[in-house]
């Protein structure tokens, strides 16, 4: 069962494994046919059908990948069971294929998720769905029993059709109190389907440039890497950590930039005025340490309407409880920051179906933001806005020889379907054809893994071939997948030992992130390529810790590695609430070699 195929590396990969290899090629070339500029997971997307069509594109993103909106979704794979009722049947349909698409080829991070809705009456909200529905009103209301039904029924009929998922079914009040007896008075009967969730969302993202790249070596993505201005159809990239600039001419560029979309367009369009794509929502989630709460969910995710009417979540993650969101309308792409009075009024819609149950400040661990890239609507309601994804074309202009192609919205769950359009249109511009297909093709560590079934025995021929900890194994399988096996003969190359700060990973495993992955910035680790923020887990030891082996690996100087920390620090405590961490750092980490022999595991 044993399968060492993901440790085989491409020699050229290889080559460009590290950033400064990716930066030395970016230096060589002169022109690309393509151009992407954005690394959100439609970015991405797009990265990867152009790549496996042997089209040697480039893709940069300004910071890190999957940074932005696409880190800051609700983890949820879903196909959008309220956009039933705006009519989008055809968004929800795309959205389950794609949703029982990503359970088949990435099932090492998404899964399936048992999905709860609590119901106050049984007819309620006929009438007023009926006028939402034909856009005689858009104005939200509470939706009864028969209401929920008639969309579930229409659900189960997409989702039948790939046969991935159990019928959903109506629950009377009597066992719906048995299950979740904490749920309020106003809670008479409920409704339960399947949808699934996703646990390392940027980690997919990594390992579908990864699969790109291996698969087409002329492709290549640099992150930090920001377009920094254009003349005369050249465009100059700009490096966010050295500020070298890099120029190059596109045959064609692909905004996917998200909330960024119609800046980017007035800086590759200064003369004319581009016109406005994106009208962007602000939506914000907490991460919740409440044990009372998590018992409550009863190992599913609730999905519930809050007194207006919104749709609003809770699920379990890691070990703590997920909770969102906002929807706040915004011109700001840069506004990321979940703000005092979206924390009330997530708690506030927690409280209306959870009201004896009372979650402290402290007891907040993390929050994350994003904004929504949607279409300019004029609608006055946000939740009316249209989560489908479009195309949009700008033609050369003077001073400008090459087409712009935006990225228009779009839903995480159909990532790959947007980027297969995008790709397509990109294709035919270019005079080229489609080669290979991606519906069926399974991403990085959704490779070579077998069934959960089977996964016991494996690990443990894994464990015995490595000479490594069963239980550490099995760790790695959670996170990485069929990739676990490059991993391992990374990481027993050299004596090995758990993170003095966090023993739930080791210092080679960080090393291999690091070398394989882009880290440029401590964040980069804490944030996305590990779970150890948005699990509640950083404490200013770790970060340090983390710091010093990302230091170490980059060969930073001790004053760079003492600025890393210091932004580092100042980021988690700007961005995600945690203000904790602001403490005096630490006393820097001894090196790894200097560890008495007690501390050191050969993995």
């Amino acid at each position: 069962m044993l399968n060492s195929t993901n440790s085989t590396e491409d020699p050229q990969a290889a080559t460009l494994s590290d950033r400064a290899g990716r930066l030395a090629e970016l230096r060589r070339r002169r022109a690309t046919p393509v151009l992407i500029v954005g690394g959100g997971i439609n970015g991405i997307s797009t990265f990867r059908e152009l790549a496996l069509q042997g089209i040697p594109a480039i893709l940069v993103e300004q910071g890190d990948w999957c940074q932005a909106a696409s880190g800051a979704l609700s983890r949820m794979i879903h196909g959008g069971l309220r956009y039933l009722e705006t009519g989008e049947f055809a968004l929800v349909k795309e959205s389950v294929v794609e949703r029982d698409r990503l359970l088949k080829n990435a099932p090492h991070y998404v899964m399936p998720l048992r999905t709860t809705v609590p119901i106050d009456s049984y007819c309620s909200g006929l009438v007023n769905a009926g006028k939402r529905f034909v856009g005689l009103t858009e104005r939200p209301s509470r939706r009864g029993a028969m209401v929920i039904k008639a969309g579930l029924s229409l659900y189960d009929l997409y989702t039948r059709a790939q046969g991935a998922m159990p019928r959903h079914r109506l629950t009377g009040g009597g066992e719906t109190r048995r299950q979740w007896p904490e749920f309020n008075d106003w809670v008479k009967c409920s409704a339960t389907y399947y949808d699934a969730w996703i646990n390392y969302p940027e980690r997919l993202g990594i390992e579908l440039i990864e699969d790109s790249e291996r698969a087409n070596p002329q492709a290549l993505a640099i992150n930090y890497l920001s377009l920094a201005g254009m003349d005369d159809g050249v465009v100059t990239l700009r490096d966010g950590q050295s500020g070298e600039t890099f120029t190059l001419a596109p045959e064609l560029v692909i905004n996917a930039t998200g909330a960024w979309i119609d800046r980017l367009n007035g800086v590759l369009s200064p003369a004319a005025a581009a016109p406005r794509l994106i009208g962007g929502t602000k939506g914000s989630h907490l991460i919740v340490r409440n044990a009372r709460l998590l018992a409550a969910l009863n190992g599913g995710m609730v999905y519930y309407e809050n007194q207006e009417g919104r749709v609003c979540i809770l699920f379990p993650y890691f070990g703590n409880v997920l909770v969102g969101s906002t929807d706040i309308r915004t011109d700001d792409p840069d506004d990321v920051v979940c703000a005092e009075d979206e924390k009330r009024y997530i708690l506030d819609s927690l409280r209306f179906v959870f009201p004896r149950i009372a979650i402290a400040d402290e007891e907040i661990l993390y929050t994350f933001c994003g904004i929504r890239p949607l279409p300019v609507s004029d609608t006055t309601v946000n939740g009316r806005i249209s989560r489908n994804h479009s195309l949009k074309v700008i033609p050369p202009a003077p001073g400008r020889p090459f087409t712009t192609l935006c990225l228009v919205g779009g839903k995480w769950t159909t990532f790959r379907a947007f980027g297969a359009q995008a790709a397509d249109l990109a294709l035919r511009h270019l005079g080229e054809r489609r080669r290979v297909t991606t519906e069926d093709l399974a991403i990085g560590g959704g490779r070579d893994l077998p069934g959960q079934a089977e996964q016991p025995a494996w690990i443990g021929e894994l464990a015995a071939h490595y000479h490594s900890d069963a239980a550490r194994v099995a760790q790695w399988v959670s996170r990485y997948g069929g990739r676990v096996t490059a991993l391992l003969d990374f990481v027993t190359r050299s004596p090995d030992r758990p993170l003095r700060h966090h023993p739930g990973y080791t210092v080679n495993e960080l090393r291999f992130l690091i070398a394989r992955e882009q880290v440029v910035r401590p964040e980069d680790v804490l944030v996305r390529r590990t779970a150890m923020a948005i699990a509640g887990e950083l404490t200013p030891e770790l970060v340090a810790e983390v710091t010093e082996i990302v230091a170490q690996a980059l060969g930073l100087s001790d004053d760079e590695r003492r600025a890393s920390l210091a932004a580092a620090l100042e980021s988690l405590a700007g961005r995600h609430g945690l203000a904790r961490l602001a403490a005096p750092a630490p006393q820097p980490i001894p090196h790894p070699s200097a560890q008495g022999a007690h501390d050191v595991i050969q993995s």
